[in-house]
């Protein structure tokens, strides 16, 4: 983890002074338990009467904000230890480096109810506290039952140290997993669960990612919070062929099928699957070739939308005129009016150049009056772009609103959106959509990161840069017309169509993993030119029915010499199950993001 000068002295000193005090309470300890009561007593005193009178340290637990199998990290925390807030959150990056995956220092401290914490004096003794690192919004779990459920567990279900094996990767005086170690054996994947008991057996699955798999005894307690197991903790894990898996890395190999026990027996029939067990797992995967050939004619990209964001057309089509002298004052004295470049429904969009750069900015001028009834919509989309603040998220600049419009100075992207691109290329490489899908994916995990759902992913929302040749080097995210910020399941059916999430269909509550399905679909737009999904009648109801089903293939010839570890990420992206659906994190490290090596060997014209 990179830390700069300054927070490096900072930690220095803060280690010091914990060093300190840590040999000072053992100090008295060995004198207590050697029997020297006396001296002991006479050490403590000599102690408290060489020190200011200070109050006693609050005593305070704190968890990792989001992680429900760490159990937390009781410390002291006083005014002599601490001197100020950002020590103490320099301190917990420390602490909890050593037992939980941090994606970057502790900034924020939360309550269990979600307030943000600002200074040393809010904290009060005895209570818990949530930490977070960089801009994590508050991920809202009950720590105080997992923290009462892992104590359970160790104290009832505890592993014996002869039968559980540590992890390999395990290293180090303190026994801690490294970092960098982890990334190199732990990537996102869905893994099978036979759960042990009477055949047929259950069959359930688990996603496993960085974030609940960082070590072997990790991956243990997600897989018995997974399989609920009638005698406790699991204990043991096996492979199909009846191999035992004893270190981290044998759940991120080839075998993704694992048989679950506790303390019972291991009978020599239990490897065997019944033919109803093996249906089970056949069904929950879906292959990653298919000899498919596609029937007819070609899918079709579906008609564009407005984006209201910015339009790609030819300026010269466009007739509409606004008057520079219609602007509020505090435009026309910073801006220069250009040309429209773009039109929507209640939207139009102009170039704006700043008087005292030269840079070029896109104005969008929102006709309040076509918006009766969606004002809320409007606010919800100014109050979420001021919160972002990403370099593949489009910028809002300014924002100004009269009686009769509402006006939003944002960054201009040159390349136009991604839908035409598409008109025009058809189909892109692996190397130009790996580029576009970790700009996208790395926007979507900033927003999520901070609770906000962006609910209209799609191309026509995507705006592209080109380079001289016409390869996209850059992808923003724009239009945050429907963005929210998510504090409970949402059940509002919005987005577009094609790129619609099933959960939103169901009606059964949704969150921020709707941007991951849409996410998918445009990706496997970008490699073949058309969507996974479609009716063939072009029937919204058919389409929704084929959404649902969430059966899809990659036919022939567009998938032909397209590399399986991309249709793996694809697979991943549009799973039904939003439980077992990657992440936006889990898409950046996923193999196919993470790796410079592309197999894209398919020609051009698309044949195989």
């Amino acid at each position: 983890m990179e830390v700069s000068n300054h927070t490096t002295s900072t930690l220095s000193r803060s280690n010091s002074r914990t060093s300190s005090n840590s040999e000072l309470e053992k100090e008295l300890i060995d004198l207590e338990i050697s029997g020297t009561i006396n001296k002991s007593s006479t050490l403590k005193k000599r102690i408290s009467s060489s020190r200011t009178p200070a109050k006693k340290a609050k005593r305070i637990r704190f968890y990792r904000n989001g992680d429900r199998f760490y159990s937390g990290s009781i410390i002291p925390v006083s005014g002599e230890r601490y001197r100020s807030f950002d020590s103490l959150t320099e301190d917990l990056t420390r602490l909890l480096e050593d037992s939980v995956t941090l994606t970057g220092a502790i900034r924020t401290i939360y309550t269990l109810e979600g307030k943000k914490i600002e200074k040393l004096e809010d904290l009060e003794d005895g209570k818990s506290y949530v930490c977070s690192c960089n801009n994590e919004g508050f991920k809202k779990i009950d720590y105080s039952t997992t923290n009462n459920s892992n104590s359970a567990a160790k104290n009832v279900n505890r592993l014996s140290r002869l039968i559980r094996p540590l992890s390999p990767i395990k290293n180090g005086s303190n026994g801690t997993t490294p970092l960098k170690e982890i990334s190199s054996v732990v990537h996102p994947r869905l893994v099978t669960l036979i759960r042990n008991g009477v055949k047929p057996r259950k069959i359930l699955r688990l996603l496993l990612n960085k974030r609940n798999s960082p070590t072997y005894d990790h991956v243990l307690q997600a897989i018995t919070q997974c399989v609920k197991l009638d005698t406790g903790c699991v204990r043991k894990v096996f492979t199909l062929t009846g191999a035992p898996v004893l270190k981290l890395a044998d759940f991120f190999g080839e075998e993704d099928v694992f048989f679950a026990y506790g303390n019972e027996r291991v009978g020599n029939d239990d490897f065997e699957l019944e033919p109803e067990e093996r249906k089970t797992i056949q069904s929950n995967k879906k292959t990653l070739r298919s000899n498919t050939t596609r029937t007819g004619p070609k899918p079709k990209m579906p008609i564009k939308s407005h984006n209201d964001t910015f339009v790609c057309v030819d300026e010269t089509l466009l007739n509409g005129v606004v008057s520079p002298d219609s602007l509020p004052l505090e435009l026309q004295s910073k801006y220069t009016l250009g040309s429209i470049i773009g039109d929507g429904n209640f939207a139009v969009v102009l170039k704006l150049k700043d008087r005292s750069t030269n840079v070029e900015h896109a104005l969008k001028i929102i006709d309040k009056s076509k918006c009766s009834g969606k004002g809320h919509y409007l606010a919800a989309e100014i109050r979420v772009m001021k919160k972002l603040n990403h370099p593949y998220i489009i910028q809002l600049i300014q924002d100004i609103e009269t009686m009769n419009n509402m006006y939003l100075v944002l960054e201009l992207v040159r390349g136009g959106d991604l839908f035409d691109a598409i008109t025009r290329v058809t189909r892109f490489s692996e190397n130009q959509s790996k580029i576009m899908m970790k700009h996208l994916a790395s926007a979507m995990s900033y927003m999520h990161a901070l609770s906000i759902v962006h609910r209209d992913i799609k191309p026509e929302n995507l705006l592209v840069e080109l380079d001289k040749d016409g390869n996209v080097v850059l992808l923003k995210l724009g239009d945050f017309g429907l963005a929210c910020e998510v504090t409970e399941p949402l059940l509002s059916v919005c987005g577009t169509p094609t790129y619609v999430a099933p959960e939103i269909l169901m009606e059964t509550g949704y969150g921020v993993k709707i941007d991951v399905w849409a996410a998918g679909i445009i990706l496997y737009i970008l490699l073949c030119g058309f969507p996974p999904f479609v009716s063939p009648d072009n029937q919204q109801e058919q389409l929704f029915d084929a959404i649902l089903n969430g059966f899809f293939d990659f036919p022939a010839p567009y998938w032909n010499n397209i590399g399986d570890s991309v249709r793996d990420l694809i697979i991943n992206m549009l799973q039904s199950d939003p439980e077992l659906r990657f992440s936006s994190e889990d898409i950046l490290d996923h193999p196919w993001l993470t790796s410079n090596v592309v197999d894209d060997t398919r020609d051009p014209n698309g044949t195989a």
